[in-house]
């Protein structure tokens, strides 16, 4: 639609008035960028799924209820990569994260077995390479879970990965968009078990992947150990049993000057230390997985039952 107003069209600018255009547009992407720490508020990130969601909002009311500051809720924001890019440049401060997953994806090192070691390293060179820091662990440890059918499990009598090499030729699986690409996943994991499938891995979002396992459209898929809907679907997970992954600790990433501008979230965040099992995440999953609860309502139950919130 044409307005009222005649403009000069893109070529009859001056060379001067474009370069001014794009120094304009250049200085404010700076000030976006280098914007200051929230003054008034927390801004609390996670990843794109239900998990991360879960222990997200967990955080944003224990924050909510032993603080005076408002948080704000930026969930959903893709993968690691992208909630790194996030704390970077200063548009949210915390999220949760997995020790291994930072020790291989952004920090690129080596698979180790010992998890003390484990989030030892990763906090001193998130530390001094990122000015990050780690909460204590929550409480559980959400490795991969290489989930088949439990219908399959039993009529092969399969419980390993190490046994399942044999039938993988003649499955189909399905990852996540992260696993097919990320140090501690796929193309190790095949290295490591000589694990050969009937065709390329369907790489889709990681909430298709067990209604894909369920409905026989895949035949193995990349889940996670505190997966709610592995009961509830009976999914099997086979064992790890040439220790290919590392342990994941659930922890918080805080950026230190969000801590240094807002010291008292640190006792906040540090209230989640050990309480959560495998077995009560799992729970907390399927609630909305499963029941398709609402994450608000599940989260201050938890909190309210293990007195950390009034």
């Amino acid at each position: 639609m044409m307005s009222g107003t005649m403009t000069a069209a893109p070529s009859e600018l001056s060379k001067s008035t474009r370069n001014g255009i794009v120094l304009v547009v250049l200085l404010s992407l700076l000030l976006v960028s280098c914007a200051p720490a929230h003054t008034n508020r927390i801004v609390i990130g996670s990843k794109n799924f239900t998990e991360s969601l879960m222990l997200g909002e967990l955080l944003a009311q224990l924050i909510e209820s032993r603080t005076h500051l408002k948080v704000e809720r930026r969930f959903y924001l893709a993968g690691t990569y992208i909630c790194q890019q996030a704390m970077l440049a200063g548009r949210i401060d915390l999220y949760p994260e997995y020790t291994g997953t930072a020790l291989t994806a952004i920090l690129k090192q080596k698979v180790s077995g010992d998890k003390t070691r484990v989030y030892q390293q990763v906090k001193s060179e998130y530390e001094n390479r990122f000015h990050f820091t780690l909460s204590p662990p929550f409480g559980f440890n959400d490795t991969f879970a290489m989930e088949i059918r439990g219908e399959d499990a039993r009529r092969l009598n399969l419980k390993t990965l190490s046994q399942s090499g044999q039938y993988t030729p003649h499955w189909r699986a399905g990852f996540g968009y992260e696993f097919m690409e990320r140090p501690d996943g796929y193309p190790g994991l095949a290295a490591a078990y000589g694990l050969h499938f009937a065709g390329p891995p369907r790489v889709m979002d990681l909430g298709l992947l067990a209604p894909a396992l369920k409905n026989h459209q895949i035949d193995m898929a990349a889940g996670n150990a505190t997966d709610g809907l592995i009961p509830a679907f009976d999914f099997a997970v086979l064992e790890d049993d040439r220790h290919y992954f590392p342990p994941y600790e659930a922890v918080a990433v805080v950026r230190q000057e969000s801590l240094q501008q807002h010291p008292e979230i640190a006792g906040a965040i540090a209230a989640l230390s050990d309480k959560i099992s495998d077995q009560e995440m799992q729970k907390l999953n399927y609630a909305l997985d499963g029941l398709h609860r609402d994450a608000t309502d599940v989260a201050h139950e938890f909190l309210k039952n293990k007195g950390l919130i009034q």
